[in-house]
């Protein structure tokens, strides 16, 4: 018999010797049969304890990709369109007294100097030309732009505008409607019209271009 097999069989005597023996230390049994069973080579010389090894740690090489998230929905202002049942009604659900943009008080002003005595679709009508305008090749690319254009708008002075009684309705209804064309919520008479002068008078350049409507004391063309 090897000295591998011998070994074996004498460490499953000591085992069965710890578990039939009564009384008997088993620790005191494993090392008498231990001693009994090694050369002196081995005895002098102990087998080195076991080392244990860690696994080595598994890298996934591949990105880990965390979802964006959604992006915000932008602010949807189009159920007042539908909400108001007219003009008027929809005029009077505005926040007249909301902070403006330099933007949105020019676009105002021209309706405040132009068509403040008009009904509102006529008001409507003149800031859909502006915003028309804006959106035209032809024309500057602002609200402010458009009515500061020399020879344009007859209320100007140079590039001011004259003072406005900003306490008074016919500003709250002008904010109100250049809130409303700059918004779409309403969709106007004037439709895709860029120009317009008043009834009164009759301009040369209206012959050269397409009429669209008359709303009160405005005509409108394109």
């Amino acid at each position: 018999m090897s000295r591998k097999t011998f070994s074996i069989s004498a460490i499953a005597a000591v085992a069965m010797a710890t578990v039939t023996i009564p009384g008997v230390d088993g620790a005191a049994v494993l090392a008498q049969a231990a001693s009994d069973q090694l050369t002196p080579t081995e005895a002098a010389d102990p087998a080195p304890a076991a080392e244990l090894v860690p696994e080595t740690p598994l890298y996934v090489s591949e990105p880990v990709v965390q979802p964006l998230p959604a992006a915000p929905e932008p602010p949807v202002v189009a159920p007042i369109l539908t909400e108001a049942g007219s003009l008027t009604e929809l005029v009077g659900m505005v926040d007249s007294d909301a902070p403006m943009s330099d933007e949105l008080r020019c676009l105002a002003g021209a309706v405040y100097f132009e068509a403040r005595g008009e009904p509102l679709a006529g008001q409507l009508a003149v800031a859909q030309v502006i915003v028309n305008r804006t959106e035209d090749g032809r024309f500057p690319r602002s609200y402010c732009g458009v009515v500061r254009q020399k020879g344009q708008f007859s209320f100007m002075r140079g590039l001011e505008m004259p003072q406005i009684r900003d306490r008074s309705a016919a500003w709250e209804r002008a904010v109100a409607i250049a809130q409303i064309a700059h918004h779409g919520l309403w969709e106007s008479e004037a439709g895709e019209a860029v120009f317009f002068h008043a009834r009164y008078v009759r301009p040369g350049w209206s012959r050269t271009k397409t009429r669209l409507a008359q709303i009160d004391t405005h005509i409108f063309y394109r």
